[in-house]
């Protein structure tokens, strides 16, 4: 019962309620602290004087409170009237409940009477602390409002339900112990209130005080007071009007202030009310019993919150120190790189200078010898010995001629650290919050007639179900590594095609997409296997998986309005074909154990020399794809290139805007097979040291091919080649290019060679063997050197045979 408490005090003193009488507004007040909050009103607001002027008005009239300002919301905590200068103003109080309270203008008259007998100044208005509404009493000042007997009831309950000792009921601030109670007055009295409100003098003398608990005692047991009309104090109410929704006695029903109001039973209307409020505290009741149970689900999130901050709080810190241990690993793998390099230099210098001081040494000796012998004054014997000297020095001379005093080692290190994208994800660290606003969207639906493989590429297009009303922001394409390995995503975009590059020959690949919202993403569509082009015969139709499980085989080729175009290459007999769709987006992948890259390029069949013809019939008619060699088709990548670089002819011509060499990689990357292209050389000036051969996708670009371990190459000038990787030097062959030369480039990926041929002659030996992995053809070259590649070649027929006999 203590939750109720606050129902059981007055709004102005912040005590039980002594004598509640009930406001016109519903609303309760002690019957003492009504007189206090008594304010005079002007004698022209009186009702006497409305009924003078005949305006029709009720016992309680409330006043006009566009004249009279009593309360504000915004008001600086006076109150006063509004209408008449003359009114004094009264500053507010406020009640121990935190409700505004007006006290009287002047102090009331002492008296000893009760407060209920006590005289009303004339034109007295009470305002309701509460609602604030204000109203002017009649001659009967606070007698007409009706008194709370309920109230009073349920207070005594309250009170007597406590166990805690009796407190006095005039204590201002903290209420000491009651000593005594006052049968008459039923007040309890701590000493000194007794002593200075209830003096044993006077009227006061006669009343009879009692300890307090035989005082609450006697409360208990005395018999309920019967409440009585307000206007005929010895009449009982009997009846109850409806219309005026309060208890009648028989007496105002014979004056006739009721004749034309509804009335009934007060039994009947007191078990109905009853009832009517049962049935309201039965629907409260279950918010009641909600908000309990609310209230235990919030103190348990407390505690959940509690333990999942714990919990979260552990999983930042490891994968803080994740990301601190994996910088530190790259840290030692970078310094070994530097160690590396380091020794490597050291070793070229120094092997240089003990090659230059032995030669130092002999050509100081030949020279002391050269001086003796020019000494010697017998001709003859000068004359025998004079041409072999005289040879030798010329001989000695040429051997200290071009590139013998040039330092083969420079002192810079031809390495830089790029840690600014480092740097920036690290700025951008950040937690990701998802709001769960929305449902998550559709599963996509993949398409099967616009999905299609060619060499070492994949095309897939998907689209949302027809009937799907919850929007994607984006899709997630998901391939795995040819292998039955774990799924990666290789597309994260809005566009609903993607084509894939750099994929394995001869291997079968699962494709899956997801879309995704604010809210989160989709299940996953159902699973597509990918079977791209074989190495050493032509693409062959796949059957179809059964259509009823979750994967679906795609076949190839695809229908022939996905291939409008034929497409004849100036430098082979072997026909090109590749899908063509005008106007979408492509998006090429490149993947290696260090990098991805993803970007987008239209493709493109408008490539000089090229003849076309539109082909409007089936794909079986268009070419016996049994008798076609499989190649591979591709052109240099503009997305993976060094900046400095300069295309031209559809990707195919390259060169260079800097005296320094620059790096660029072909579109397709191979893992299987054996492939064969050419590079012409254009334009070649100064003598510059191209490089040609293979590459992985995160070779370095702005050094020459070959100067780290993630290219294997050949680099040739005017006279000579070599053949480099992680900057060692070897096999140095005689033979150059000029303008015009033809370079080859062979990768066997099945006997895991790299070889290479000048004008169709091979340079040098096998380059590099036990080559194995994901390459990229890859050249360097400076300002003074253009190529143009060449591709869609069949390996040559010497080493075919070669390789058939091996």
């Amino acid at each position: 019962m203590e939750e109720m408490e606050e129902e059981l005090k007055c709004p102005v003193c912040g005590s039980f309620y002594r004598e509640p009488i009930i406001l016109p507004c519903s609303h309760n007040l002690c019957q003492a602290c009504a007189r206090n909050i008594l304010v005079q009103t002007p004698e022209s607001e009186s009702p006497q004087s409305r009924r003078a002027s005949g305006s029709g008005v009720s016992d309680y009239d409330y006043l006009d409170l566009d004249k009279m300002s009593l309360y504000s919301e915004a008001d600086s905590g006076y109150g006063s009237y509004g209408g008449f200068a003359s009114a004094p103003t009264t500053p507010c109080q406020k009640s121990p409940n935190g409700v505004r309270v007006f006290p009287p203008a002047m102090p009331p008259p002492p008296t000893h009477l009760s407060p209920a007998l006590a005289p009303v100044p004339r034109n007295s208005c009470i305002t309701c602390p509460q609602c604030h509404r204000s109203l002017i009493l009649d001659d009967r000042g606070l007698r007409g409002f009706p008194k709370n007997r309920v109230l009073e009831g349920v207070i005594d309950r309250y009170q007597q339900s406590k166990a805690a000792a009796l407190k006095c009921q005039l204590c201002e601030k903290a209420p000491k112990e009651a000593t005594v109670m006052c049968e008459q007055c039923d007040v309890f009295y701590c000493d000194p209130c007794r002593l200075r409100c209830h003096p044993p003098r006077g009227p006061l003398a006669k009343h009879r005080l009692v300890p307090p608990a035989q005082g609450r005692v006697s409360r208990r047991l005395s018999p309920r007071k019967v409440s009585t009309c307000t206007d005929h104090e010895l009449e009982n109410h009997s009846m109850y009007c409806v219309q005026c929704k309060m208890p009648v006695c028989y007496q105002c029903l014979e004056e006739g202030k009721h004749s034309s109001h509804e009335v009934k039973a007060l039994g009947a209307m007191w078990k109905l009310h009853k009832s009517q409020l049962s049935q309201a505290l039965n629907g409260l009741s279950d918010r009641a019993k909600e908000a309990k149970e609310f209230l235990v689900q919030l103190r348990s999130m407390v505690q959940q919150i509690q333990e999942n901050s714990v919990e979260f709080e552990a999983c930042l810190v490891a994968q803080c120190d994740a990301l601190i241990d994996a910088l530190n690993r790259r840290k030692a793998q970078l310094l070994a790189r530097v160690n590396k390099e380091h020794e490597h230099k050291l070793k070229v210098v120094r092997d240089q200078i003990s090659h230059c001081t032995v030669k130092l040494r002999q050509t100081t000796g030949l020279m002391e010898y050269c001086l003796e012998v020019i000494k010697e004054n017998d001709p003859s014997g000068f004359l025998q010995i004079s041409d072999a000297l005289i040879r030798r020095v010329h001989l000695t001379e040429d051997q200290w001629g071009k590139g013998t005093l040039t330092p083969r080692m420079t002192t810079d290190f031809d390495l830089s650290l790029d840690n600014s994208p480092l740097l920036q994800s690290i700025h951008q660290l950040d937690f990701v919050q998802v709001k769960a606003s929305s449902p998550v969207p559709a599963t996509p639906i993949l398409q099967l007639e616009e999905c299609c493989t060619h060499n070492n590429s994949a095309t897939l297009s998907w689209k949302q179900p027809p009937l799907s009303t919850v929007a994607a922001e984006g899709y997630i394409l998901e391939l795995d590594d040819g292998s039955g390995g774990q799924f990666r995503e290789v597309y994260v975009g809005k566009e609903t095609m993607c084509t894939v590059d750099g994929l394995h020959f001869n291997s079968t690949y699962n494709a899956r997409v997801k879309a995704f919202n604010k809210t989160g993403v989709s299940p996953y569509s159902k699973t597509l296997v990918l079977q791209t082009s074989e190495a050493a015969e032509a693409h062959e139709t796949k059957p179809m998986k059964d259509t009823d499980s979750e994967e679906q085989t795609l076949p190839f080729p695809v229908p022939s309005e996905r291939l409008p175009l034929r497409r004849m290459s100036p430098f082979s007999s072997t026909l090109n074909l590749q899908p063509s769709f005008p106007g979408r987006s492509y998006f090429d992948f490149r993947s290696s154990p260090h990098q991805l890259s993803l970007h987008s390029s239209l493709q493109s069949l408008n490539a000089p020399g090229c003849n076309f013809e539109t082909q409007s019939a089936s794909y079986s008619q268009l070419v016996d794809i049994k008798k076609l060699l499989a190649v591979a088709w591709f052109a240099f990548d503009p997305g993976s290139a060094h900046s400095d670089i300069i295309f031209s002819n559809d990707n195919l011509t390259v060169t260079c805007s800097s005296y320094d060499d620059r790096v660029v990689l072909g579109k397709t990357g191979f893992s299987k097979g054996v492939h064969y292209w050419e590079l012409t050389i254009d334009r070649y000036d100064n003598h510059p040291d191209p490089a040609f051969g293979v590459a992985r996708i995160d070779v370095m670009k702005d050094v020459m091919l070959g100067k780290d371990d993630k290219a294997w190459a050949m680099y040739v000038d005017n006279n000579r080649s070599w053949f480099m990787h992680n900057n060692s030097h070897t096999n140095r062959t005689e033979g150059g290019i000029t303008k015009g030369a033809t370079i080859g480039v062979l990768l066997d990926l099945n006997r895991k060679t790299l070889t290479f041929f000048i004008n169709n002659e091979q340079q040098g030996p096998i380059a590099f063997e036990n080559v194995e992995g994901l390459f990229f053809p890859a050249v360097s070259l400076n300002r003074n050197v253009q190529v143009t590649l060449h591709t869609g070649l069949p390996v040559p027929d010497f080493y075919s045979s070669r390789a058939s006999i091996a």
